[in-house]
C-alpha cells in the first residue's frame, strides 16, 4: 500500500482513534553516510573511507534487485528537512506513530553491518548501530524499542554483543536476516541462540540478507517480483533448518519471530515437515517431537505482508491454525508495501482477537507492561 501523505487534515480511521497498536517492524535509516562515525573507533572510520564495505553477495553495493522506489520507500516518506525515508524521528512521529496510535514500535535496521565479509568490521558496525538506535531513537521516544543487531556470520562476536546489551530495556529482541552463508539451523549460529536464550530475548528473523547465494535453489530469477515472493521461501528454508537441526531442543526457552515474509505458508510447511519426519525420523533422532510442535511452541509471525485471499474465510482458517495469539501486527513503515492499520483486518474478528492482534501479543512476547 503506497499511501500519499497530505498536509490538509483528513478523517481519521477508527483504528487511529480507538485502538492502540504495536508496530513490530519499523525501519529506521541513517540520515547521512557518516552518521555512524561518532559511534565507531577512528580505525573503522578510516577503514570505511579507504576500503568501503564488501558484502557476501557479488554486487558491490545495494540489493541484488533494486526497488522501484529508492530503498523500497513510500513516495511520501521522505522527510521535509532532507535525508532518506525513515531517517527523521519527528517526521516518523507525525506521519506514522501519532496518527496510527502506535504505543509500541519495534525498530529493525536493515542497512546494519550484517552480511559483511570482514567480521571485525561487521561487529563494529553492528555495535555502532545499536548505540545509534539508543541515542537517536529509543531515548527520544519511549514508544520505540530496538533490536540488537549482530554480526551474524561471526557467532562469537554476535553472542558477546547480545550479552553486552542484555538487561538494557532499550532492546527487546535480537535481529537476524533470513539469507545467510548457511541455513540458520547450522551449529555455527548456535552461540547466538544460546546468548539470546540466556538474555530472555526472542530472535527476529527478517526477510532479506546477503549470504552470497542466489535467492532460489536454481539460480537468480529475472524479476524483482520474484524476489518479493521469494521472501517466504527463504523463511521456510530457515525455519525448517532451525527445527530439523535441533535448535529448539538444544535451547528450549528460545523464541523466534518470522518478520516480513507473511504467514499463510506456515500450515502447509508444518504439514509437510510432519509427514516427512514420521517417515525419516530415524535420521534426526534429536528431533523428538513432530516439527509442527516446535513451531507452534516457539514461533511468532509478523503480519506484513499479510496474505489477501479471495475468500475471507480462507484467511481466518490459516489464522485459526496458527493461533491469534501468535500474530504480531506490523506495517513495514516506511516502505512502499506499508500496511495501513485500519485496513488490515477484515470484518468478523472478535474484540479479544483484535486486541491481541494489534497489541496484546507483542506486549506479552516483548515483556512490555
Amino acid at each position: 500500500m503506497n499511501i500519499q501523505y497530505r498536509d490538509r487534515p483528513e478523517p481519521a480511521s477508527p483504528v487511529s482513534i480507538k485502538t492502540a497498536i504495536a508496530d513490530c517492524d519499523i525501519h529506521p535509516t541513517r540520515a547521512t553516510r557518516t552518521e555512524l562515525y561518532p559511534y565507531l573507533a577512528k580505525r573503522w572510520q578510516e577503514h570505511l573511507e579507504t576500503y568501503g564495505v564488501h558484502a557476501y553477495q557479488g554486487m558491490m553495493d545495494g540489493p541484488p534487485y533494486p526497488k522501484a522506489q529508492p530503498n523500497a520507500s513510500r513516495r511520501d516518506a521522505w522527510p521535509p528537512e532532507g535525508g532518506p525515508q525513515g531517517s527523521s524521528l519527528p517526521f516518523m512521529q507525525k506521519q506514522h506513530l501519532d496518527p496510527n496510535n502506535v504505543t509500541l514500535g519495534i525498530l529493525n535496521p536493515l542497512a546494519s553491518g550484517q552480511g559483511i565479509r570482514n567480521p571485525e568490521l561487521s561487529a563494529a558496525l553492528c555495535s555502532a548501530i545499536n548505540d545509534w538506535q539508543i541515542e537517536k531513537w529509543t531515548s527520544k521516544d519511549h514508544r520505540l524499542k530496538a533490536s540488537i543487531v549482530v554480526g551474524n556470520e561471526d557467532a562469537v562476536s554476535a553472542a558477546a554483543e547480545i550479552r553486552e546489551r542484555a538487561g538494557d530495556r532499550n532492546f527487546v529482541q535480537v535481529l537476524l536476516l533470513s539469507r545467510n552463508v548457511e541455513p540458520l539451523g547450522k551449529r555455527r549460529y548456535w552461540p547466538i541462540y544460546q546468548a539470546a536464550e540466556e538474555a530472555g530475548l526472542p530472535v527476529g528473523i527478517h526477510a532479506f540478507g546477503f549470504g552470497g547465494n542466489p535467492i532460489t535453489p536454481s539460480g537468480w530469477p529475472s524479476y524483482y517480483i520474484e524476489e518479493m515472493v521469494g521472501h517466504s521461501q527463504c523463511q521456510q528454508s530457515a525455519l525448517a533448518s532451525i527445527v530439523l537441526e535441533g535448535a529448539f531442543e538444544r535451547f528450549p526457552r528460545l523464541n523466534m519471530v518470522m518478520i516480513e515474509a507473511g504467514f499463510g505458508w506456515a500450515p502447509s510447511l508444518c504439514w509437510r515437515l510432519d509427514k516427512v519426519w514420521r517417515r525419516l525420523r530415524s535420521e534426526v533422532p534429536h528431533v523428538r517431537r513432530p516439527p509442527s510442535d516446535y513451531i507452534r511452541e516457539h514461533v511468532w509471525w509478523t503480519t506484513q505482508p499479510m496474505e489477501d485471499p479471495e475468500h475471507r474465510d480462507h484467511l481466518f482458517d490459516v489464522i485459526k491454525w496458527i493461533g491469534w495469539d501468535r500474530l504480531l501486527f506490523a506495517t513495514d513503515y516506511p516502505h512502499w508495501d506499508f500496511d495501513e492499520p485500519s485496513r488490515v483486518l477484515p470484518p468478523g474478528v472478535s474484540e479479544a482477537n483484535r486486541e491481541a492482534f494489534y497489541l496484546g501479543n507483542a506486549r506479552k512476547l516483548y515483556r512490555i507492561n
